[in-house]
């Protein structure tokens, strides 16, 4: 018995030291931002491995998202993927924070308004934008409005004009939120935005994720399977941003 026993545990231990013994999995980063004359060979969605090489052309730029951090690869030249990435924890967890507030007060002085403003959240829906908006809780949503160009007034509508909610921005306000007693919004819903003149500024569409994802190459994969393509931009443009403020 005891001789089965010892068998039995230096089966273990030395099934343990081999897997120890091979060697890690290659980590794979996947590319949310191309731009160049190479766009069309690494598109948006192209998965790459850590030990892969690319070769770009002058005027190319590829941004890829690893578990790591960001890398932003500018030809001409061959480059390794897993080289130099960048780490952007605080901007990408600022930009996917699950907010509680219902309205966000920019702090502006009337007149000074932001020359471009950006979406400071994944999760807010640009009143400027159509497309499909990926959110985890489809009961609050938030609208935003670039900009803080004085008291305005937007209306949301489902598609067949049964039902309208209006959400109302001052010149501090850039965040509201939707009144879901008033205009529930379902998952493939569509919906109608329109400007206080009464002109359409966006058709969007609401897809619910299944999961909390905490990494930036897995939160880009899911918008990119759902064909949230918008906030895909966002995420890229702003790790981007970051990678380049560090140096990449």
């Amino acid at each position: 018995m005891f001789s089965d026993r010892l068998k039995a545990r230096i089966g273990a231990l030395a099934l343990a030291g081999a897997a120890l013994a091979l060697p890690l999995a290659a980590m794979a980063g996947v590319v949310v931002k191309s731009t160049g004359p190479s766009a069309t060979r690494y598109p948006v969605g192209t998965k790459l491995d850590d030990d892969a090489s690319i070769t770009l052309k002058a005027g190319d730029v590829v941004t890829v998202l690893t578990a790591d951090g960001t890398r932003v690869i500018r030809g001409a030249g061959t480059f390794r993927v897993g080289d130099r990435p960048k780490v952007a924890a605080d901007r990408f967890a600022s930009l996917t924070r699950k907010r509680a507030a219902t309205r966000v007060r920019t702090g502006a002085v009337r007149g000074e308004a932001e020359e471009n403003p950006t979406n400071p959240s994944l999760w807010y829906v640009d009143v400027t934008r159509s497309g499909t908006i990926c959110l985890y809780d489809l009961a609050t949503v938030r609208l935003w409005r670039p900009g803080t160009e004085g008291t305005s007034t937007y209306a949301i509508a489902d598609h067949a004009g049964t039902a309208q909610a209006e959400v109302t921005f001052d010149d501090t306000v850039t965040v509201a939120a939707l009144d879901p007693a008033r205009l529930p919004v379902t998952e493939q819903g569509h919906y109608m935005i329109t400007a206080p003149d009464g002109s359409t500024t966006a058709h969007v569409n609401f897809v619910l994720l299944a999961e909390d994802y905490e990494a930036p190459d897995a939160l880009a994969e899911a918008l990119i399977a759902k064909g949230c393509t918008v906030q895909l931009e966002a995420l890229a443009s702003s790790l981007e941003a970051s990678a380049q403020d560090a140096g990449g």
